[in-house]
């Protein structure tokens, strides 16, 4: 098969539209038009549905788009590859991680990493979905459970609990709690249960809001949960590595919190030689040990 149809039937096939790829492609819609033709022609069957509102692909369509799909993941990685053969650290590094961790912990650390390499380029993915590493959707995970996957290099970073903080200035006008009961006069602020989250963190809220607490505050991140406890709102459920960035947060009960969760930065078996992926592991570890040693031991 001919090379080049099978990059624009790629092309086509993901944006699903001959508008969309020809302009991806730089190609008028007629030149696109004319290579799905002639691919068709050549294999002797349909490759798309056509309709007013696009192009669907056909059973054998679908064939051929997963084996074009693989062969540009493999052409990526190749790229990838190349790249990373000088010395020079550069290029994109696709990294994942919770919004919580990303926010709060990572992204106010990365001036450190492009002060050490001033021509990566990180592209920073935060959100709860389980992004999948050995189909490329991310070169790095940051992640709070031990991935399952087989075919990843992981190690531990370390261990954060969710615990319950306020400010000063809250618990001097408000009252500190001093037992579970007492927050029936308190505002608590957590994330909802039934939004994607570590369990040990839902385990946690569950067990707060038992407590009928007279008003109440959820959050879908835990970026909003904070800047909700920092503007005196009412007392929040946080994770503990927050208390290295933000001395004003006090912890209200000495006794009350989650099961530990750990924290494990992956990437995909392939990428072991990648510059990019060993200069971003090193940072991420470094930042971590720095942390720890700022901090009383939570292991």
């Amino acid at each position: 098969m001919d090379w080049d149809k099978l990059r624009i039937f790629h092309a086509v096939a993901d944006a699903g539209s001959l508008t969309h790829a020809g302009d991806s492609l730089r190609l008028s819609q007629s030149a696109v038009s004319r290579q799905i033709r002639g691919l068709e022609d050549q294999l002797g069957v349909p490759l798309f549905h056509r309709h007013a509102r696009g192009l669907i692909l056909t059973e054998q369509g679908e064939l051929l788009f997963d084996a074009t799909s693989e062969m540009a993941r493999k052409l990526d990685m190749a790229e990838a590859y190349i790249r990373d053969t000088e010395e020079h650290v550069m290029g994109e590094l696709k990294v994942t991680t919770a919004t919580g961790f990303g926010t709060l912990w990572l992204v106010p650390r990365l001036n450190k990493l492009y002060a050490m390499y001033p021509d990566l380029k990180v592209n920073l993915i935060l959100e709860e979905r389980v992004l999948d590493l050995p189909m490329r959707e991310a070169d790095v995970a940051i992640r709070m459970k031990e991935p399952s996957q087989s075919d990843l290099i992981r190690r531990r970073l370390l261990n954060i609990r969710m615990r319950l903080y306020a400010t000063r200035s809250y618990l001097s006008d408000a009252g500190r709690p001093t037992t579970l009961p007492d927050l029936s006069r308190h505002r608590v602020i957590c994330q909802d249960p039934a939004m994607p989250q570590v369990s040990a963190g839902k385990l946690l809220v569950q067990q707060l809001l038992e407590q009928n607490p007279r008003s109440l505050l959820m959050v879908n991140n835990y970026f909003g949960v904070l800047q909700a406890v920092l503007n005196n709102v009412g007392i929040g459920v946080l994770p503990d590595y927050l208390t290295a960035d933000f001395p004003e947060l006090v912890r209200v009960f000495d006794d009350v919190e989650s099961a530990e969760v750990p924290v494990f930065l992956a990437f995909p078996e392939e990428l072991r030689g990648s510059r990019r992926v060993i200069a971003f592991r090193d940072f991420v570890v470094d930042e971590i040990q720095a942390y720890r040693k700022s901090q009383s031991p939570i292991e």
